[in-house]
């Protein structure tokens, strides 16, 4: 028997038993994760309902982050934790899995790169596609970088979704409906000004595609609750400032919100002082959970810290030198601090209990990669939403 008509056979059995049930089982979903960095995804997806019997992914001190946190991601005693480059792994053994989901590589697209794109040898979307096409997953979703939607790649991106719409040569028949789905995490209750992109695919015999949820958080109630009704500092124990403090980037949203004198709907967004749960003027030497030591930082024109109030800047894999002082913020009395991993952490959605394996530098590396928790648990709500429509 040849390898492709091993596989068109594992493939049809394993879909014939998944999908007679489809309607009436009652066993939990189940996603493989390849690129799964320090496991903020799959924490998501598990509260989403997602159950992981196997995460991958080639960083030693991500996969010890994963077997640090093992009992997070449901089915503990299933879950399988390989230390491996996605291009060794042979995607046929998940068969008709629910989902496939990571986070290819995104320094070839990102504005921070060197934009090389396909020629970049980190661009692992290829990868990406080669899992679909073996598993044939009821559902994937990838999460990148926004530079993907730069013109610059428009025709790269034509051929990605094209790829994932048909992903199988040797089964033609087997199509996938997928949108592109770009986002900013702070409307999703996230403590970080976050922009990021979903590519998201339904099989078409599975389910069918709804519109991504609408976002839950936003700005104008932030600045409603900071400014016309004070409950932001309320809820901080703090004295509310006067109103000849509302910074710049706000003033115009609060003067229409005056002159409107109507509460917007929806929740405010979160800031970093919520993040860090009142933490945001402590001391230097003080220490959290990680017994990690906080850092003084040096900011300078272009490289200027996080405002407490606000959502942080995104933050970034990298550690020294990172261009915009994503990795800092500025409390109180002006002085500025770097995030501790603690800190980093709480801002991308993960519980204090869980824990970051490596130093300082490896923690913010495995948590600047990071999806959000918030985000991927609407994500995977979203797909299951999707996956139990009719056909």
């Amino acid at each position: 028997m040849t390898t492709s008509q091993h596989t068109v056979n594992a493939l049809q059995s394993s879909l014939s038993g998944i999908n007679s049930n489809a309607e009436t089982s009652t066993r939990p979903l189940e996603c493989v994760e390849l690129f799964a960095g320090c496991g903020a995804m799959a924490l998501g997806l598990q509260q989403a309902g997602f159950i992981h019997p196997v995460m991958v992914d080639v960083d030693a001190y991500a996969c010890r982050t994963l077997s640090a946190n093992r009992t997070a991601f449901g089915k503990s005693d299933r879950l399988s934790i390989t230390q491996t480059d996605v291009r060794h792994v042979d995607w046929q053994a998940y068969a008709g899995i629910d989902l496939i989901a990571g986070g290819p590589p995104s320094q070839p697209f990102s504005g921070g790169g060197l934009g090389a794109g396909q020629h970049d040898h980190r661009d692992l979307w290829p990868e990406a596609i080669r899992a679909v096409s073996e598993a044939l997953p009821r559902a994937f979703v990838f999460e990148s970088t926004p530079g993907l939607l730069r013109p610059s790649f428009s025709q790269y991106l034509d051929r990605l979704v094209a790829r994932l719409e048909q992903p199988c040569s040797i089964q033609e028949d087997m199509h996938y409906k997928v949108t592109v789905v770009p986002l900013n995490a702070a409307d999703y209750g996230v403590a970080q000004n976050l922009r990021r992109v979903l590519i998201a695919g339904i099989r078409e015999d599975c389910g069918n595609l709804l519109k991504f949820p609408a976002p839950t958080h936003n700005h104008e109630r932030l600045v409603w609750d900071k400014w016309v009704s004070g409950e932001y500092w309320e809820r901080h124990g703090l004295v509310r400032p006067d109103a000849s403090f509302v910074p710049k980037e706000e003033v115009s949203i609060y003067k229409r919100l005056l002159k409107g004198n109507t509460r917007p709907a929806g929740a405010a967004w979160r800031t970093c002082r919520d993040a860090l749960a009142n933490n945001g003027t402590a001391a230097p030497a003080a220490r959290f959970e990680d017994c990690t030591v906080r850092r003084a930082a040096r900011q300078y024109p272009g490289h200027t810290g996080s405002q407490l109030d606000l959502p942080s800047k995104a933050l970034k894999a990298g550690v020294h030198g990172v261009p915009g002082g994503e990795n800092m913020f500025i409390d109180d009395k002006g002085a500025c601090w770097q995030f501790t991993v603690r800190d980093a952490a709480r801002l991308q959605g993960l519980p204090d209990n869980f824990v970051v394996e490596g130093s300082w530098s490896q923690g913010m590396r495995q948590l600047g990669n990071a999806l959000p928790v918030p985000v991927a648990t609407v994500t995977g709500l979203w797909l299951n939403d999707c996956l139990n429509l009719p056909v």
